[in-house]
């Protein structure tokens, strides 16, 4: 019996959140709300950062860039979806589907180095807080930006690779709202075994080397804060830490939950649900998580809001 190859004929369908067609229009109105409140509140945080002298330090020139590496997280997946819910056909051309596969990973993983290197700078903050100007000089921050940006994009375009040569016989619809390697490589009918080590393999060590770096950052926090004499400045030293260790529990959280398990063990509705958490909802909760409790954040954005009006 001859085989068909859906990946060069007819792309792929998204099947999307759900396939309930009264669900398509809330959930239209849902991921439209989430998707402009996370790209209005990255931009505010960007424009606060770059208009306030005060925040032209280490810490916020990351988070700078992390708030527009979610806003380009976010715009990978959630357009997209956007059209599709309104959309009969819910289709994507294969090499549509690479290049979201591609952007995808870049913008995740470049978060996480993100994060680590914003570990980093707590770290040197805190236990060596008299190095701090030269250890975290401009330079070096942005060869970690530089370093970042570079190992994710090699990464995904190594995934991008070996998707690129597997062959997709017996379906062509995507259980899922985005083209990512799990529901993809469920479609394939060729031998995944090999592709699926090296995903494995690599994604460990991609993903697990800044989750790495983030711990050993903070179990140095955590050696050098209780070794401070007083309540007061043990719980000051931890505060300054509190919103970058939530955005770490609810980014890692989620990823750990979906990318490393056995493909067998793949579960749609549950891994649906992880992927929103990471791709949608820690993005948009990013700018009030790190504005919320940070006075310098709130000066900012108080500073840029009189600019506007003034």
């Amino acid at each position: 019996m001859e085989t068909k190859n859906y990946s060069s004929d007819s792309g792929f369908i998204l099947l999307g959140l759900s396939s309930n067609p009264q669900l398509q229009k809330p959930l239209f109105a849902i991921f439209l709300i989430m998707y402009l409140v996370t790209v209005v509140g990255n931009v505010l945080i960007i424009l606060a950062i770059h208009s306030d002298p005060r925040l032209h330090t280490p810490m916020y020139f990351f988070l700078s860039n992390l708030s527009f590496m979610d806003i380009c997280f976010t715009t990978v997946t959630v357009p997209k979806m956007l059209v599709n819910l309104l959309s009969e056909t819910k289709a994507i051309s294969f090499l549509g589907c690479l290049v979201q596969m591609y952007f995808f990973m870049a913008c995740g993983n470049t978060d996480s180095y993100l994060l680590a290197s914003m570990a980093i700078d707590q770290l040197v903050a805190i236990c060596h807080p008299f190095h701090y100007n030269r250890v975290m000089n401009p330079r070096r921050c942005l060869l970690m930006l530089l370093g970042s940006c570079t190992i994710s994009h090699l990464h995904s375009l190594l995934r991008v690779l070996l998707m690129s040569h597997l062959s997709f016989c017996a379906s062509h619809v995507i259980k899922h709202f985005f083209c990512d390697t799990q529901p993809v490589l469920k479609l394939s009918c060729s031998d995944t075994s090999s592709s699926q080590i090296v995903v494995m393999t690599e994604t460990l060590a991609v993903i697990a080397t800044p989750f790495l770096c983030i711990l050993f950052s903070y179990l140095r926090i955590i050696v050098t804060v209780l070794r401070i004499p007083s309540a007061a400045g043990k719980w000051k030293a931890f505060s300054t830490c509190s919103s970058h260790l939530t955005v770490v529990a609810l980014f890692y959280g989620s990823i750990t939950y979906v990318y490393f398990r056995p493909l067998s063990m793949y579960s749609v509705v549950k891994d649906r649900v992880a992927t929103v958490m990471y791709t949608v909802v820690t993005p948009m909760l990013n700018p009030f998580i790190y504005s919320l409790r940070n006075k310098d954040m709130k000066r900012g954005l108080r500073k840029l809001r009189d600019r506007i009006h003034s």
